[in-house]
């Protein structure tokens, strides 16, 4: 966190200068920095990308919600839509009874209507057989050409119902997928600006002041992390490239501009860089002795001299300097000074933060 020190009115004006040169950043010669435009949290161009990232994140994780809950909405449309074949086979079945009550009807009455073969009775016997057969025929036919309709009717509600569910599936899923779509087109708009701006402090060789980021509250109680999330591994330590004078001095993490860079263990800053092949770089001091450095970045978080926690914030990613594309550049260093390297995959392991 930016330090506050409260100067009384009465100090001589050049100490007040003084104060400022020594907050400034510098280079990687110990020279001051450029225009700092540092402030606090929540300002400037790193806040917005960094709040454009905590915003997609949200937006990923409400849209695989959403899938999953479109994942369970389209499992319900299925058996809706087997219930409503069933319904039609079943209806479909009725129909057929229908037609053979009216068929054996007429076999029956000898293609007379029943209500005439009453009238035609030659006894009161006949004419009472008549009457059961009748009614009997009419319970049957009623009750068939009222489950007929009972069954159509449910099943015009089911096929509304149905409707209704991929409607409503289809439109929750569009919804998310605009809503993403939006929030990554700002976010690669500001990752560019971002790196604008980074390519500009190469160019002068003189860093922007460190821009203060609200991170996560850190919950993981280990000592040591992995630099970045949400990496792919690219070049590793000892790889052979053209782009390299020897072999590759690090471990590339392949991530987007403006991905949060965090320190892998507590440490202190002795060097904030801009300038050189590494672009803007960061050296952190361990407490056992090592260093690591973090390159090609596209802003800063920290200030020099600044302590550290494991996990911290400490800067975002970028393609500054000799860089081919995003990534991080990661070393861990014997001295703070490049030719010091040690491979730092199994490094990390034995500290507890695997990579892979």
């Amino acid at each position: 966190m930016p330090s506050h020190r409260r100067i009384p009115l009465l100090v001589p004006v050049v100490l007040c200068a003084a104060a400022v040169l020594v907050a400034r950043p510098t280079t990687a010669d110990g020279q001051p920095g450029g225009d700092g435009t540092g402030g606090g949290p929540g300002s400037g161009l790193s806040a917005q990308v960094a709040r454009l990232y905590e915003e997609a994140a949200v937006a990923s994780q409400e849209y695989e919600a959403g899938r999953v809950e479109a994942e369970a909405q389209r499992v319900k449309v299925q058996r809706l839509e087997q219930l409503l074949d069933r319904e039609r086979r079943e209806i479909t079945v009725l129909r057929d009874d229908l037609g053979r009550i009216a068929r054996a009807q007429y076999r029956g009455s000898g293609g007379l209507p029943v209500a005439a073969q009453l009238v035609l009775s030659s006894s009161p016997d006949e004419l009472m057989r008549g009457q059961r057969v009748l009614s009997r025929t009419n319970l049957v036919v009623d009750t068939a050409i009222g489950k007929s309709r009972r069954a159509e009717n449910r099943l015009a509600a089911d096929e509304a119902r149905a409707a209704g569910a991929r409607r409503a599936l289809e439109r929750r899923i569009a919804e998310l997928a605009v809503l993403k779509k939006g929030i990554a087109q700002k976010l690669e708009q500001a990752r560019w600006q971002l790196q604008g701006q980074a390519d500009a402090s190469v160019a002068a060789g003189s860093c922007r002041g460190a821009e203060r980021l609200d991170g996560p509250p850190t919950r993981d109680a280990r000592k040591w992390v992995v630099p970045v999330d949400g990496y792919t591994l690219s070049a590793g330590f000892g790889s052979g490239g053209a782009r390299w004078a020897g072999r590759h001095t690090g471990q590339d993490f392949a991530v987007p501009i403006g991905t949060p860079v965090k320190a892998v263990g507590a440490g202190r800053v002795v060097r904030v860089s801009c300038g050189g092949a590494f672009g803007i770089e960061i050296v952190l001091q361990h407490a056992d002795g090592y260093y690591t450095q973090y390159a090609h970045l596209a802003s800063v978080a920290v200030d020099q001299g600044e302590s550290v926690t494991a996990g911290r914030w400490i800067g975002q990613s970028g393609t500054s300097g000799n860089s081919t594309g995003p990534h991080l550049h990661f070393e861990v260093r014997v001295t703070p000074e490049m030719g010091s390297a040690v491979d730092p995959v199994p490094w990390l392991a034995a500290r507890g933060a695997p990579v892979g």
